[in-house]
């Protein structure tokens, strides 16, 4: 799936939810499901700087794509890097520079984030382009 196309499941399924304590919820559940890392990935070099909570993002380059797998310690957090993932996770160097992420605004979540888990957000999403653009100037 594209970029785009998974940003539009993704509002369609917080669509679903009326108010934001069962998108809360949802989140959390995502975050639950999110596949476990390996522990020897939770080193210092993985983890985001400019998060309250200690988010750990690990990126490979795999067939052109960058894979990411992620952890973190508290559970909106990781529901936040997984939704991240979902987006961004499996797709081209280009396509994550160039993505806009706009699903964000359109589900209302920084609006609904705290100020430092709002900050938190926006430093997962550059060390995601971060890591696009190490792959594409290496690999490409």
């Amino acid at each position: 799936m594209t970029i785009p196309e998974i940003e539009n499941q993704l509002e369609s399924e917080f669509q679903y939810f009326e108010d934001w304590m069962d998108k809360y919820n949802y989140l959390i559940e995502m975050g639950k499901s999110l596949p476990l890392i390996d522990p020897k990935l939770k080193i210092q070099s993985n983890l985001i700087s400019g998060c309250q909570s200690r988010v750990w993002l690990h990126a490979a380059y795999e067939n052109g794509k960058i894979i990411f797998k992620a952890d973190s310690d508290a559970v909106i957090t990781k529901g936040i890097i997984s939704l991240l993932i979902r987006v961004l996770s499996n797709q081209k160097p280009d396509d994550i520079l160039n993505a806009k992420l706009e699903f964000i605004d359109k589900i209302d979540l920084k609006e609904h984030l705290s100020p430092t888990r709002s900050n938190g957000l926006l430093s997962m999403i550059k060390q995601m382009k971060l890591y696009a653009l190490a792959f594409k100037t290496k690999y490409q």
